[in-house]
């Protein structure tokens, strides 16, 4: 693996190991966007909050500055995490290192997107049952506040595995 991208790729395996909800609701999943739009806001970003149980919408904010394009980004990204069950961001270094899951898989890029930003939404014990995807930032940060407020909900130290 290449010098940039081995560190990222390990830490964003950690990521999907340790951020594991006991329970995932309507009322984490209003916490989490508004935790993630407060984070945003103090960064000065603007950005879309898009949380979702399976397709269904629990939270979605499009804040001031952004454009139609970034809600059609997360849709992109939340489409290859439902896929894969992994986090766009992991998806797209993957791909850097040689494992294309967009072409191994013929997927087609107008409604898939292996950009950071999308979260999988895991269930200890359970699985996946759902997605955070945050778009308007560049890959690595959007996968950033995703994780640095789930994180923070659930009470977890990222430790060695923090951006």
């Amino acid at each position: 693996m290449s010098e940039e991208v081995t560190p990222d790729l390990s830490k964003a395996e950690r990521h999907e190991q340790l951020l594991q909800f006991p329970a995932f609701d309507e009322t984490t999943a209003w916490e989490l966007g508004n935790d993630i739009r407060a984070r945003a806001e103090a960064a000065g970003a603007a950005v879309v909050i898009d949380i979702r149980r399976g397709n269904e919408c629990l939270f979605f904010t499009a804040m001031p500055g952004t454009t139609p394009s970034n809600a059609d980004w997360a849709r992109r990204k939340r489409n290859l995490v439902n896929l894969l069950h992994m986090s766009s961001y992991r998806i797209g270094l993957l791909a850097a290192e040689g494992f294309d899951a967009m072409q191994a898989m013929a997927l087609d890029p107008r409604d898939h997107a292996p950009h950071g930003g999308c979260f999988p939404i895991r269930i200890a014990g359970t699985g996946v049952v759902g997605s955070v995807a945050v778009s308007g930032l560049p890959s690595r940060d959007d996968h950033k506040i995703a994780v640095d407020s789930i994180a923070a909900l659930l009470g977890i130290d990222l430790a060695d595995s923090r951006f």
